[in-house]
């Protein structure tokens, strides 16, 4: 996006709006707290504001300010679409293809004529927005999003309520600073968020210790279930619905599991695939190290994409069948794979 399109859009929010935010399904820390700063800010300016997600966040992300009213698509239907219909704006948060909201939620997107507005880090981006502001070598949305507000000269509008939702999703996005996209100017962005009243020892606590038993134990069987692929560098964990439902799955509890078999030694390249009966999918998350792209592939195979390092994806058919596809298409990558030892 140029500082004319910048310009363009502060003389849009010039003047009060019906806006909606939207966050991708399943919503992560880097979903929520982007959505929820931007809707702390454009309240400032006397907008019509809503959160629209299209399902609800893991319960260690209720704490958020704001999170109380956020309207969850899945639960209101119509009270959400209503909004939407509604809405002179539409920003479009940490996802840049309409089908992350899910089918039934995409469809009314695509019938209704906002301005939409993409903030997105993620690669190749959908043709939908009217202004697209995309950065795949950004950590996370939440630092584009204080980009953003910095580019419309309104810095000092942040409070601290917007830094505690800014610092979340680039804590969580970042696996607290340590992964390669964390930068000298996220630090610096975070020192700032730290002087406008983020808590950082209180937000960290609030995300990462939270663990039930239930939890532990399905952490427990996931690494029971873990599988490497040593001539590929590779390994990969399953879960079950009925292993979920054994250990008492609550939503966002299997968030970080893949972590663990990337995190074994010559491990470049892992990934979690987790049965959910409700959905009739196998949900996937894959992560790697090193010049691999996990975006490419998922893309290529499994209807996802995302990151370089990090991306998801989905599967229809059954668990079993969906391993058998990942492990059959690893000697397709060996060069690829060797490239990276």
């Amino acid at each position: 996006m140029i500082l004319d399109q910048f310009q363009e859009i502060k003389q849009l929010l010039s003047t009060p709006k019906k806006i909606a935010i939207i966050p991708h399904r399943n919503p992560d820390g880097d979903a929520y707290g982007s959505c929820l700063a931007l809707y702390h800010y454009l309240l400032k300016f006397n907008h019509q504001v809503t959160v629209i997600s299209p399902n609800d966040c893991p319960n260690f992300l209720k704490w958020l300010p704001g999170e109380e009213d956020i309207v969850v698509f899945e639960n209101t239907t119509v009270k959400a679409t209503q909004i939407l219909k509604e809405a002179e704006i539409v920003f479009t948060l940490d996802f840049n293809a309409l089908h992350r909201v899910g089918e039934k939620m995409q469809k009314v997107l695509e019938n209704i004529s906002p301005i939409y507005v993409m903030i997105d880090h993620h690669q190749q981006p959908d043709d939908f927005a009217n202004f697209t502001y995309v950065d795949a070598a950004v950590c996370s949305t939440c630092q584009m999003v204080y980009q953003f507000i910095e580019k419309l000269e309104h810095l000092d509008f942040i409070d601290k309520n917007i830094a505690t939702c800014l610092y979340t999703g680039i804590l969580t996005d970042t696996g607290s600073f340590r992964f390669p996209a964390t930068t000298s100017t996220t630090h610096r962005i975070v020192a700032n968020l730290l002087d406008k009243g983020a808590n950082n020892s209180e937000i960290y606590n609030k995300i990462h210790n939270v663990s039930t038993y239930g939890r532990l134990q399905l952490l427990g069987k996931a690494l029971q279930n873990m599988k490497i692929v040593e001539a590929y560098q590779t390994a990969y964990i399953t879960l079950s619905q009925s292993e979920l439902n054994k250990f008492n799955f609550q939503k966002g509890d299997t968030e970080g599991f893949v972590n663990y078999a990337l995190s074994l030694k010559n491990v470049i390249f892992a990934a979690i695939f987790i049965e959910d009966k409700k959905q009739g999918i196998i949900k996937i998350s894959f992560r790697s190290v090193g010049d691999f792209s996990v975006n490419e592939f998922s893309r290529s195979h499994f209807n996802g994409g995302g990151h370089t390092n990090a991306a998801g994806g989905r599967s229809d058919v059954s668990l079993e069948k969906t391993v058998t596809k990942f492990v059959d298409l690893l000697p397709q990558y060996n060069e690829d794979l060797k490239l990276n030892k």
